[in-house]
Formats: C-alpha cells, structure tokens, sequence
C-alpha cells in the first residue's frame, strides 16, 4: 500500500458511487434494482480484499506481477514520453529498441497473455496515477458490467428467477472474490458475459447491429488474447445454443427428429472448427497438442506452483495422450465442480472454497435425485444445453490440467455461473420450462 492508494481510491470511489447512481435507472427495472449496488460493491470489495490477501498473505503474486512489476513501467514510460508507452502498450514482446529500460524490468513482456493484463492495468493507470487499489477497482467494474450482462441474459427470459440468477452471477463466493481484482480471471469473467449477452441480442432477439458484433467480436478476442483454452470451449456450446434454440422452434416432431442428424452433424463440424481457428496460432492448444499441454500444465502446477501448501491433488496417470485424458474425465469434472471437499482443506481460503462446493454438490444432487423427470426433461431446453455444454465441457478442462486446488479455484470460476444457472432452470423447469417452450414452438 503506498500513499496514493488513500488518495486517488477514494476519489474513484466517489466517482463510481455517482456515475453508478445515474446509470442504474438506464440498466435496471423494479425487480432487479435491488442487486444493481450489492453486486458492484461486493466486486470492488472483493478486488480491494485480493491484493491485501496477496500481500500479507502470499507476500507476492501474479496481482502484483501484472501491476507492480508490470504495469507500473508502462505507466512511468508514458511519463517520460507519451511515445515510449504507446511502443510498449502496443508492443509485441519482441521489439525493445529504445525502451529496453521499462521492458527488462516487466516480469510477463515475453507472455502474450500475461502481458495482455499488463495492458489492460496500463490503460487504467492513466486514469489511476498508476494506484494499484484504483486500478484494481477497475478491473471489478469491468467484470461487473459482465457479470450484469450474464444475468440480464436470463432474467429477461426468466424474470421470476431473478433472485437464482443473481446468486449465480454476483454471490458465489468464489465468483466475486477471484473474478475482482487485477488478475486474467476477472477479464475473462467479464468477457465471458458481454459475450453470451450479445449472442442472446443477436441471435436470439434478432437486434443484428453492427455495435452488437463489434462487442462481441472484442469480448471473444479479450478471452482468446488471455486464456485460449476458454474460448476453446465457451464456442462449441454457443453454437450449439444457437441450434438447439433454432431447432426448438420448429413445432412437428417428425421433422426435428428427421433433422437432428444433420444439425447434428453442422454443430460437431462447427465446434470443430472453431477449436483448430483458436488453437492454431499457438501450438499448445492445437488439436494435436492439447492432451500434451494439459499434462505439461497439471504436473507443472502440481509440483511447483502449490508444491509446499498442502493443497496438490491427483487424478491418476496423466499420460499426455487423449486415452489417458478421457479416461480421467469423470474424476476431472468432479474435482473442478465439487472439490476440495471439507476433509481435504489445509489452509483458510481452501475452506472457503470447500464450503461453496459442498453446497454446489447438495443442490446438484438434489436437483438430480430429488428432481429426476426435472432433470431430463430440461435438457430439451436450449439454455440449460448451452449452460452445461459450456461448464462440463470447461470442468474438464481445467480439472485435467491443473493438479492443485489452489489454482484451481481461480481457473474454475467461469464455469460455475453457467453451472449454477444451468441448476436453477432445471429447478424451474414444471413451472415455465413447458410454457416457454409452447411460446417459443408459437414465434
């Protein structure tokens, strides 16, 4: 913490608090007003809460990686010369002619992704005096605005939810603590949003802007500028969201079933697709490179990022082969979705975590057992297709590649909206589930 942080903060503060009062009326009704505060404060709170819990408790981390030893020279090369911070804003980690000084001192100049966040954090240094607090209080109304468009997404189609949706998007505990501060996973949060917003206004409400592409266009490529492997799996499920919706639509039964074949052939080619586009400009995430990227990834993880606090875990042989990963893919889900459970926290922040899980594992099995017609029936819905295409698909990804429950419950925050929206609906699905289907199978 430095003097500037109780200065230029509370400043921004104060501006958020009156510009969030005028924008409210603009993006709120009667019903979901009430979270419009809540939400957001919880964000900035929860990113404030991040860089005291990375420095007193961790002594360091990627925050401060990004920021301090990142962001920070962008900013002091901007003062010396608005040229210099433009050359390294827009640079591509390779050239350092003339601003070799900032550059040696940037921990992620040579990570592409990183160095993305390092970006972000130096556009909002400008604004901030480079103050880390502030700076960090930016990047949650940035992830709030997501978040407030994932929700919109569904509230408009299911209002009498509001309050499970809300859960799901502003009050996991995980959700909007790790997706707050200055680290990828609250870019790609916020991304993720704006995102599944867009296509919703797009291909589904029919609004064909050329604004509503441009947003989408810019959210899909901050998720693949910071974490490919995301948007390697949040495509396949909006395409086949798009379908699935597309498909509900037509009212004979003789001719869906005549024409799930061929969808389904279009979907299986599309998602493919879009998985080789994302992966091909990076090896690791090509096609024939992943398996080998994930075991890289989890024994890397494992053994160096947590090897000293207790928090490794183990789902069998990782081989570096698909065999050996679809093998593991039960287990893989499991741990993303459900652990760490109770018996195996050994430290604070790994109880919190515990504790959410747990709780997430009660509703799913609930809502499978108790709820089991529920359960199956609303598969037919395309929401909850795309919301578990996207978590289970996502589960597995970062349950095979991760090995440690410490990162583990940063990587898996996308997922667990799209998980706990998926569980809702399902919930929900005797009482408005039919009738939307009858309205829709009416357009």
């Amino acid at each position: 913490m430095e003097l500037r942080d109780f200065i230029v903060t509370p400043i921004l503060l104060m501006v958020i608090c009156v510009a969030s009062y005028i924008i409210r009326p603009l993006v709120t009704d009667a019903v979901n007003r009430a979270y419009f505060f809540p939400a957001l404060w919880l964000k900035i709170i929860g990113a404030i809460s991040i860089g005291i819990i990375y420095q007193f408790y961790y002594d360091g981390g990627d925050t401060f990686m990004y920021h301090t030893y990142g962001s920070r020279f962008v900013w002091e090369a901007f003062c010396d010369s608005p040229s210099k911070g433009l050359k390294l804003l827009f640079s591509d980690g390779i050239d350092q002619a003339g601003v070799y000084k900032y550059t040696s001192q940037i921990y992620f100049f040579r990570d592409p992704a990183s160095y993305t966040i390092v970006r972000i954090a130096s556009i909002f240094d400008l604004i901030t005096f480079s103050t880390y607090s502030a700076t960090a209080v930016l990047f949650a109304v940035f992830s709030f605005i997501g978040m407030w468009m994932f929700f919109l997404t569904f509230y408009k189609q299911y209002p009498h939810l509001h309050k499970g949706f809300a859960l799901a998007a502003f009050f996991m505990p995980s959700v909007f603590f790790w997706g707050s501060g200055v680290l990828k996973d609250s870019i790609t949060l916020a991304c993720l949003g704006i995102a599944t917003y867009q296509f919703y206004k797009i291909f589904f409400e029919r609004k064909i802007t050329f604004i509503n592409f441009l947003i989408l266009l810019i959210a899909l490529y901050g998720i693949f500028s910071v974490k490919k492997f995301v948007l390697q799996a949040y495509l396949p499920a909006a395409i086949v969201w798009i379908f699935a919706r597309n498909l509900g639509h037509i009212r004979s039964f003789v001719l869906k079933l005549m024409l799930v074949p061929f969808v389904a052939i279009i979907v299986i080619a599309s998602a493919y697709y879009a998985i080789v586009k994302v992966g091909e400009d990076d090896a690791r995430y090509s096609i024939s490179k992943i398996a080998e990227t994930a075991q890289v990834t989890a024994y890397d993880i494992r053994y160096w990022s947590g090897r000293d606090a207790g928090s490794g875990y183990s789902l069998g042989e990782l081989d570096g082969t698909f065999g050996s990963m679809v093998r593991l893919a039960p287990q893989a889900i499991n741990v993303s979705l459900f652990r760490p459970y109770i018996w195996e926290v050994r430290n604070p922040l790994m109880l919190l975590s515990a504790m959410e899980s747990s709780c997430l594992l009660g509703f799913a099995l609930y809502v499978i057992f108790k709820k089991r017609s529920l359960f199956l029936a609303a598969f037919s819905n395309s929401n909850v297709i795309f919301a578990m295409v996207f978590s289970i698909s996502f589960s597995f990804a970062v349950g095979i590649s991760t090995f440690n429950f410490g990162t583990l419950v940063r990587y898996k925050i996308p997922l667990l909206p799209f998980f706990l929206t998926a569980l809702i609906l399902m919930m929900d699905y005797e009482k408005s589930y039919r009738k939307l289907d009858e309205f829709e199978s009416t357009e």
